[in-house]
Order: C-alpha cells, then sequence, then structure tokens
C-alpha cells in the first residue's frame, strides 16, 4: 500500500512542524530503535539501541542509589537510574507521541480534505489557531473526531463489504504467502498499523521454520517511554512539562493530562 491509497497516511512530524511530514519504514534498522538506559531491561551496550528484529527483552530491575523506599515499596524513584519497565522507542532518535492526534496531524498536513474540513471547522468554532492542538485538549479533541470520522467510515467500508458479498466474493484473508513452504531459511517480516491509542508494530525473525526472535512496540511505549541515553524524554514527560496544580496534593491535573493519552499496560 501507499499513503494514497490508506484512509489515514502514515508519516512523522518532528518539533510541531506541520509544513515536513516524513515517510516512515519500520523496517529500517536506522529508522526504529529501542532503548534501555533508563529501563529495567540489560543490554550488551546500554547506550545503543536495538532494532526490533535484533531486540533483547532481559529484565534487570536495579533500583538507583537516590531511591527513597524499597523494591517493593517505592517511596521516591531515582529517575537519573532505571525507572521504568518501558523501554524507550524511537524514530530517528527522535521521541514520538503517537495516537489519534498524531494521527490527525499528519492526516492534516498532507492535505486529506475530510480531516482538514473537522480540524477547521472545530477551531473555527472555539477561536483557536491550530497550534491548539498541540495539548490536552488537542489530543482529547482528537479522538472526538476520529471517533465521528471512523463512524463514518465504517458505513463505506460495510457497505463494500456487503457489495463483495452479493459478487461471491467471501474470501476473508489473502493467503497467497502464508505458506511456510515456499519461505526461505532466514526471514523477517513486521507488520505495523494504528491501534486506537496509536502506532503499533510486531517484528517478527523466522529461522528454520521456528521462531527466532519476536518484538512489538505498543502505542503506550512509545508515549509513555522513559528518557533514553541521550536524556530524550518520552511524550508524558514532555507533556507534564510545567503543567501548574492548584493543588499538589491532589494533582488532578496531571492525571487529566496522562489520560488525554488513554494509558494501557505495555
Amino acid at each position: 500500500h501507499t499513503n494514497d491509497s490508506l484512509m489515514i497516511p502514515n508519516g512523522a512530524i518532528l518539533n510541531g512542524d506541520l509544513g515536513t511530514v516524513y515517510d516512515v519504514d519500520p523496517r529500517d534498522p536506522g529508522q526504529v530503535q529501542e532503548f534501555v538506559a533508563h529501563s529495567w531491561y540489560k543490554y550488551a551496550d546500554e547506550q545503543a539501541g536495538l532494532h526490533p528484529w535484533d531486540g533483547v527483552t532481559e529484565p534487570s530491575f536495579e533500583l538507583g542509589p537516590n531511591t527513597v523506599g524499597s523494591r517493593t515499596a517505592i517511596e521516591n524513584i531515582d529517575e537519573g537510574a532505571k525507572y521504568s519497565w518501558l523501554k524507550s522507542p524511537r524514530w530517528r532518535g527522535n521521541a514520538m507521541e503517537v495516537g489519534p492526534l498524531a494521527r490527525y496531524l499528519v492526516a492534516y498536513a498532507r492535505s486529506r480534505e475530510e480531516i482538514k474540513e473537522q480540524v477547521d471547522s472545530t477551531l473555527a468554532e472555539l477561536g483557536l489557531p491550530i497550534t491548539a492542538l498541540f495539548s490536552t485538549l488537542g489530543r482529547t479533541a482528537a479522538r472526538g473526531l476520529e471517533s465521528q470520522w471512523c463512524a463514518w467510515k465504517m458505513r463505506e467500508v460495510f457497505d463494500e463489504m456487503m457489495a463483495n458479498v452479493k459478487r461471491g466474493d467471501t474470501a476473508t484473508a489473502n493467503m497467497d504467502k502464508f505458506d511456510p513452504a515456499t519461505w526461505e531459511a532466514d526471514v523477517k517480516g513486521v507488520g505495523y498499523g494504528e491501534a486506537p491509542r496509536g502506532a503499533l508494530g510486531h517484528w517478527v525473525h523466522i529461522k528454520d521454520t521456528k521462531i527466532e526472535n519476536y518484538q512489538c512496540i505498543v502505542p503506550s511505549t512509545w508515549n509513555a517511554s522513559p528518557r533514553d541515553a541521550a536524556g530524550n524524554i518520552g511524550a508524558y514527560e514532555a507533556a507534564l512539562l510545567g503543567t501548574p496544580m492548584a493543588n499538589p496534593e491532589q494533582p488532578l491535573e496531571i492525571l487529566r493530562t496522562i489520560h488525554s493519552f488513554d494509558p494501557c499496560l505495555a
């Protein structure tokens, strides 16, 4: 498939610049890498990133020297050491946000008219500029707008499916390439798409018809990732920087921002 054939195009936007959308290839080891400098996992070289085809998931739970509390009752984590069970996936070294807002910004920047009309009319009604979308409000609004768009598209897809069935086309999958007897001895593949929470990828390395390695990067791993070896923070941490709180003992503002990402167990 190509971006022209996708209902929602893929791509990457850096630093909020909607004037440039970069193409993404999850098969390219130079594009997608995972780091564990601040994650409770172990690499041979903890400053280096690994592409998922070469990924290693070896738990290594250890608390930093400045941690307050115990291994089973942490009161204050040492953020200078390892502090998360999530790895730090990066695209060309950049921390990325995924989800409805990311999809809508890419579609908007790639001039998809249905999306642009939705976004522009909503911003006009609220009296806000496009930059207002880079926020908790933007993530929440994008989820609602995308739900509306999905309802439209589900009806279109359903009508197409029923027309196919009436013509006698009842196939449910393309099995042309799913014949292990035709595979080479050493093969790699990746399945990627957009889950409701964001970009999802499964990478597999098959050797002699057996799975040699299998790694996933799920949406909340991108969004909730800890700092990487270069000190780059993930989307959750970036979104919380500078958040004012009316009552630090009841941090509702923090909860509101994190909830806008729709977190899951990653």
